[in-house]
């Protein structure tokens, strides 16, 4: 008798609100098509594909893609290495950049100047990699560039970023943050926007510095945020920005610079080889997934909340 009633109880909350269910259809009907209607394609990893025998048709080989991948690619090992090296990069250069500059933002009392600060640092994001990726190859070239001459004109020999191994990752890391720094802020700034004022009065009261309110008020208030933030962040270890390297990268640079989605685009765009890059496509989402929960797991044993 209580089930009926609860259930009942759920059916009359959800007619109360069936608009705001409406309006939920379209991203429901986006995520079945473009999510989770591709999953279907997904059993290629197991099969030997063949476009003219399409999905079904093409015959089971097990893990023999996978077995490929971990013992007899001579690829494989190098674009792993590139891309955990630079996510790694990007976790403890990039991650943390938003936050600072959140904080700064904070910080700011002349609402004009913030606004306009906010808008600046925002604008690089709604630019392409192939529109960045032109212009920085302008700008950081060791012949024309502007970072060039200003090197030249120290008395130092040009540096070509973009094509020297040893400076590419570096390049990468930092116009990687360059372009998202404004972007992500947005998250903590709106975690930021809802801390107590009086918390700040009393700390003010008690003779608390800016730089104390901040490490005892701010930071507190919004770790929760930061920890969910990081546990996506290191769900998407193995993915280490292709739009960026692609357009960016020359055969120069393939040492440091190839990783699994550019390894993925070459193998199956240009050699047709669609099973290993399933094979490649599955392996990231089993790493990220076991990544998140691992990460997720950790968060709540320190005393945060996750996200399950």
């Amino acid at each position: 008798m209580k089930t009926i009633t609860f259930r009942s109880s759920i059916w009359k909350d959800y007619a109360k609100c069936k608009y705001l269910f409406l309006m939920l259809v379209p991203a429901l009907v986006y995520y079945l098509i473009f999510e989770y209607g591709p999953l279907y394609g997904v059993q290629i990893a197991f099969k030997d594909f063949r476009i003219r025998e399409g999905i079904w048709g093409s015959s089971w080989v097990g893990l023999k893609h996978f077995h490929y991948l971990f013992t007899a690619s001579q690829d494989f090992p190098r674009v792993m290495k590139n891309t955990v090296i630079l996510s790694f990069y990007h976790i403890v250069f990039g991650f943390p950049a938003p936050i600072v500059l959140a904080l700064l933002f904070n910080e700011i009392r002349i609402n004009t100047f913030k606004r306009i600060t906010q808008t600046i640092s925002y604008l690089p994001h709604f630019l392409s990699w192939v529109i960045l990726g032109g212009l920085l190859i302008t700008i950081l070239s060791p012949s024309t560039g502007v970072v060039s001459g200003l090197i030249h004109f120290f008395g130092f020999d040009p540096v070509y970023f973009l094509g020297d191994p040893a400076y590419f990752r570096f390049t990468l890391v930092v116009s990687s943050i360059w372009k998202e720094i404004g972007w992500g802020t947005i998250i903590y700034l709106a975690a930021l926007s809802g801390i107590d004022p009086s918390m700040y009065e009393a700390a003010v009261m008690d003779g608390a510095s800016r730089w104390k309110q901040t490490l005892h008020i701010t930071l507190p208030s919004i770790l929760s945020v930061i920890c969910i933030m990081f546990i996506f962040r290191v769900g998407n270890i193995l993915n280490a920005g292709f739009d960026q390297v692609l357009n960016l990268y020359s055969p120069n640079t393939y040492s440091v610079a190839d990783i699994l989605d550019t390894y993925v685009y070459r193998a199956g765009l240009t050699q047709l080889q669609y099973s290993l890059t399933a094979a490649v496509g599955l392996f990231k989402n089993v790493v990220a997934f076991i990544l998140v929960m691992l990460t997720n797991y950790a968060i709540k044993r320190m005393g945060q909340e996750g996200i399950l």
